[in-house]
């Protein structure tokens, strides 16, 4: 299921190029060239998470990357409902509020951290 999130994110921001470019914190430089490389990084970690010697790594790297790309979701929620030109609050909370799920489903799915079962 977690290689077929990051699959659909990453043919999403390939091909919306423009749209994903436009909620980019204005601080970050190239943002063209980030949202091209973040497409192509959520499709590599989406094919890492199928092999058995990248799978861990892979978490690891997508956990980071659920992380890095926070302020652009929060810059997108308030340009969102501060211009009222796009997604309304309902799609925005829940997208933010998942996202350090997001970062832990990577993490869990990959091996990369388990839990401990009390014996």
């Amino acid at each position: 299921m977690l290689v077929v999130f990051y699959a659909l994110a990453g043919v999403g921001h390939l091909y919306f190029i423009d749209a994903v470019t436009r909620i980019v914190p204005r601080w970050v430089p190239a943002p063209r060239f980030v949202v091209i490389a973040t497409g192509v990084c959520e499709l590599a970690g989406a094919a890492a998470l199928l092999s058995v010697r990248w799978r861990r790594a892979a978490g690891w790297a997508l956990a980071a990357y659920a992380l890095c790309v926070w302020p652009a979701n929060v810059q997108h929620a308030i340009q969102d409902l501060w211009s009222g030109t796009g997604l309304p609050i309902w799609y925005h909370a829940p997208r933010l509020a998942l996202q350090p799920l997001i970062i832990w489903w990577a993490l869990w799915a990959s091996g990369a951290v388990r839990l401990n079962s009390a014996r």
